[in-house]
């Protein structure tokens, strides 16, 4: 398998398809990159190098009993990209994964990084408290760990038709229980604190590249008004775009369409 090792010598799967300018996948909670290789496959094909990762403590990477914050995640891509030597990198995060990219971004600039894609996003802060008074309040998160805890495999398996708005195949939702049973319990329980609690507000303000920015308009987890639209103003000169009836899930409904949209933003 493709390693890359972290700054605490934690082993991290990556994978490395194609050849040109390179652009990175961050994933979701609770899945791995495996959720990006129909996007991987068409970019490898249309002459870019595609390379996404599985997070700490999920997929085939190491599962470490700690480091399942945002810096740390943040310097998890610091390494892989130090790993593979890369520049002109473009950062593609869905939802969890919008909070790595732009604490990278935050912490160790855009030396490397030409352009950033931000799908169903978490920032500036998921969880309601009195600077983020239209957030999610902190018991719905508190009731998620406790059902992961009861019964992880029923949690995801009905997380899932909300992540997908109902509308992907039956073997789709398979698919991603699969996917989310391979996550340590450890990881996914203390992911949940770290993407509902982290506050990327000053983050935000640090970018100055090109930005898109991706929100489903029927997205039922992180609705779009306190997130993405939020996002937008947020960092200046950035572009949105709102999927029609697109769930949170809808770099798998609206597939097609996503490529087009990044296949556009790259070339610009």
């Amino acid at each position: 398998m493709s390693i890359f090792t972290s700054n605490d010598k934690c082993n991290l799967y990556y994978k490395d398809w194609g050849q040109g300018i390179p652009i990175i996948f961050s994933h979701g909670w609770p899945l791995n990159s495996d959720m990006w290789d129909y996007q991987m496959y068409f970019f490898a094909n249309q002459g870019y190098r595609s390379i996404a990762f599985d997070r700490r403590g999920f997929g085939r990477s190491e599962q470490p009993w700690f480091g399942y914050d945002y810096n740390t995640f943040s310097d998890d891509i610091y390494c892989l990209i130090e790993h593979l030597k890369l520049s002109k990198v473009m950062l593609v995060g869905f939802s969890m994964g919008t909070g790595d990219v732009l604490r990278y971004i935050s912490r160790y600039g855009t030396n490397k990084v030409e352009k950033l894609v931000l799908l169903g996003t978490i920032t500036p802060m998921v969880i309601k408290n009195k600077n983020n008074p239209n957030g999610i309040d902190k018991s719905v998160f508190d009731i998620i760990k406790l059902e992961l805890l009861k019964d992880r495999p029923q949690f995801i398996k009905e997380f899932a038709k909300n992540f997908y708005g109902n509308i992907v195949s039956d073997g789709i939702i398979i698919q991603t229980l699969n996917i989310a049973l391979l996550a340590s319990l450890k990881a996914t329980i203390d992911c949940v604190t770290s993407f509902s609690e982290t506050n990327f507000y000053y983050d935000l303000s640090t970018i100055n590249i090109p930005t898109l920015i991706i929100h489903g308009s029927n997205d039922k987890i992180l609705p779009y008004e306190f997130t993405s639209k939020l996002t937008h103003k947020l960092i200046y000169n950035s572009k949105l775009k709102l999927y029609e009836h697109g769930p949170h899930g809808f770099v798998f409904t609206h597939q097609d369409q996503l490529k087009e949209d990044i296949i556009s933003f790259l070339r610009e």
